[in-house]
């Protein structure tokens, strides 16, 4: 059987190509490989030289792992496609886009990011004070636009004209009336002349997770009324030329490229018609949206997208275009905040399983003993009874177990029978489960045995901090083994973490295309470091999570790709987990006094001759490594 696998059926399997976006794929050798430049499809990289090198430098698992070659690569791809659409619509707007930090506002992230968008202009999108302090510091390019969105107060719309006082093209987004009244004495006060943006709230409505972001009912956004009454309160303000930009945004993750096209021509023509009462306009903001295919299925559900970066791009720049025309008014500047689309990719979460959680991994010795309970005999019977037909056989196994439950709380049945009892009934469910062909899943209690025989895999990681939100919008993100991908795997198993809560697990799994409760996985091998990668994690995963349990950040490794470095890799920067000590003391733990506090009770129980003096200094020095060390499981 091992001879018919082929590096085919695992593609098959898991669908890298389908989501890897031309990055990742499965090498000839079994292990996760990727290109993250896309200039130099060539430079490879075997994702498990890389968890080698990170083990063998004694960083712990799980870890982050970064590929910034990817994030620029992105950057350009997407600035590159959008200039190749303006020159060949012979649009005559140029495309300054922004990178919206609310997605990933690691420092990191956002440096690479910047540093890769300086050729083109690329700008910084900021939703809060904290971030707007973040991107007046890192965007310094004077011909990249900072957009301005969220609700802001006056301390919000201080600091945005101090970076108009700095030369930057900072553009505040009204997002409703009330903030324009504040702008306004400010702007004065200041002696400061703003750059001014209207959110416009869209008729057209979306789909999928985030269809509330769209519509009549949207958080965000001024209805067309809204936006007249402010142009008449500019225009007797002396400011109607500070007016610049129209932003629209429909939601995030759009799957249909028909959602796109209608916003695109409803915010292309309320652009035109508010040029045409003399609003002069420069840019017209599309927001974000710009989805990813999680799953590979190139569809409309909500974890893909029915279309590609280039169809993307090229509805919006002749889609404004046309409507522009038809309307005889310039064309805009294009701006997108696409934030998903630029970050997903990059990064990855790797992380070992540390042990195995199978209904029928634990036996009893289920030898007849003189005087048994007929329950026990009766299953007894249906352990090597494959004469009996699969379903029949099933339900009298199920009806047995049943009642076995129901004589034990009555006290009827000891322990050591319901064991017996127990270690049968899997072994019976087991045995059908091998015997099954396709024409008996025609009954729906024999389909669901493969879900019933499915074990855990306890992967040593937090659901809550490092993919939270699979967890709480129920997100779909790949996940592979990062090797052995040349051999069959043999488990079909599902993930839960290692927090006490029965929602930290994994539940919806990319199988072929399909979405599924679990997933074919290799035998553990007693010795072997099994590692499996959860990929696409780079938006919102990676700033979104929490502390249940007080499991803190994990350790970011960054990687480069570099074709003179064995591997065609190298580390560039390692970033240190959140120790026990530092979530402690986030959490309002004073970590001194609670040294302090063990202390002094081994000291007690070492006069008490409890405890050896030199024993109680061992067992206090454990105990502060164990407060800077991990919060996960050192294996």
């Amino acid at each position: 059987m091992q001879s018919s696998w082929s590096i085919d059926d695992a593609e098959e399997l898991y669908g890298v190509k389908r989501w890897g976006a031309g990055y990742f794929s499965i090498g000839e050798n079994g292990n996760i490989q990727l290109a993250p430049n896309h200039r130099y499809p060539d430079v490879t990289i075997d994702m498990k030289d890389v968890v080698d090198e990170i083990l063998a430098e004694g960083i712990q698992l799980p870890a982050v792992i970064r590929f910034h070659d990817i994030l620029r690569s992105q950057v350009e791809i997407l600035n590159e496609t959008f200039q190749q659409a303006i020159d060949n619509a012979d649009y005559n707007g140029k495309y300054i886009g922004v990178f919206p930090i609310k997605v990933n506002q690691m420092r990191e992230v956002v440096e690479e990011i910047i540093d890769a968008g300086e050729p083109y202009n690329y700008g910084l999108e900021a939703g809060s004070k904290p971030e707007l302090m973040a991107v007046m510091a890192y965007n310094e390019n004077p011909n990249a636009l900072t957009i301005l969105n969220g609700y802001k107060d006056e301390d919000y719309l201080t600091l945005a004209l101090l970076g108009r006082h700095l030369q930057r093209k900072m553009i505040i987004v009204i997002e409703k009336y009330s903030e324009l009244e504040m702008l306004i004495p400010l702007a004065r006060k200041l002696n400061v002349e703003p750059m001014i943006g209207l959110r416009s709230k869209m008729m057209v409505k979306s789909a999928g997770k985030w269809a509330s972001s769209s519509g009549d009912r949207a958080k965000f956004g001024l209805s067309i009324t809204e936006i007249l009454n402010i142009i008449e309160r500019l225009k007797s303000e002396d400011m109607l030329h500070c007016a610049k930009l129209l932003h629209f945004h429909i939601g995030s993750q759009l799957s249909d490229i028909r959602k796109i096209k209608e916003a695109v021509t409803e915010g292309a023509r309320l652009y035109a018609k508010l040029v045409q009462m003399g609003v002069p306009l420069e840019y017209l903001d599309i927001g974000g949206g710009l989805g990813i295919d999680y799953d590979g299925t190139s569809s409309t559900t909500d974890s893909s997208r029915n279309y590609s970066t280039e169809e993307y791009v090229a509805d919006v720049v002749y889609g404004v275009k046309q409507i522009c025309d038809l309307e005889e008014v310039p064309h805009p500047n294009l701006v997108s905040e696409s934030g998903r689309a630029i970050t997903a990719h990059h990064s990855c979460v790797v992380t070992n399983i540390v042990g195995e959680i199978s209904p029928t991994g634990t036996q009893f010795d289920i030898s007849a003993e003189d005087g048994e309970h007929i329950l026990v005999a009766n299953m007894r019977e249906l352990v090597n009874a494959e004469e009996i037909h699969p379903q029949e056989r099933y339900n009298d196994a199920a009806s047995f177990k049943a009642s076995a439950y129901e004589a034990f709380k009555l006290g009827i049945l000891s322990l050591p029978e319901m064991a017996k009892l127990d270690t049968m009934y899997w072994q019976i469910l087991a045995d059908i489960h091998q015997s099954l062909d396709r024409d008996s899943f025609v009954f729906q209690e024999l389909a669901e045995l493969e879900d019933m025989l499915a074990s855990q895999y306890l992967a040593n990681m937090s659901i809550f901090q490092s993919a939270a939100d699979t967890w709480a919008i129920g997100q779909v993100l790949p996940i592979v083994p990062i090797s052995r991908l040349n051999e069959k795997p043999q488990v079909r198993c599902s993930m839960v973490d290692i927090t006490c809560d029965s929602d930290g697990k994994l539940s919806k799994y990319i199988e072929g295309t399909e979405i599924s409760e679990n997933i074919p996985m290799h035998t553990l091998k007693k010795g072997d470091n099994y590692v499996v990668g959860m990929f696409l994690t780079g938006a919102y995963q990676d700033v979104m999570g929490d502390m249940h349990n007080l499991f803190g950040r994990l350790t970011e490794v960054h990687v480069y790709a570099h074709d003179d470095e064995p591997g065609d890799f190298y580390i560039e920067e390692v970033v240190p987990g959140t120790s026990a000590e530092k979530v402690l003391t986030t959490m309002q733990y004073n970590t001194d006094y609670m040294a302090k506090v063990v202390k002094k009770s081994i000291d007690r129980q070492v006069r008490k001759g409890n405890i050896a003096p030199r024993e109680g200094v061992r067992w206090t020095d454990f105990y502060e490594q164990c407060l800077a060390g991990s919060t996960y499981l050192k294996v």
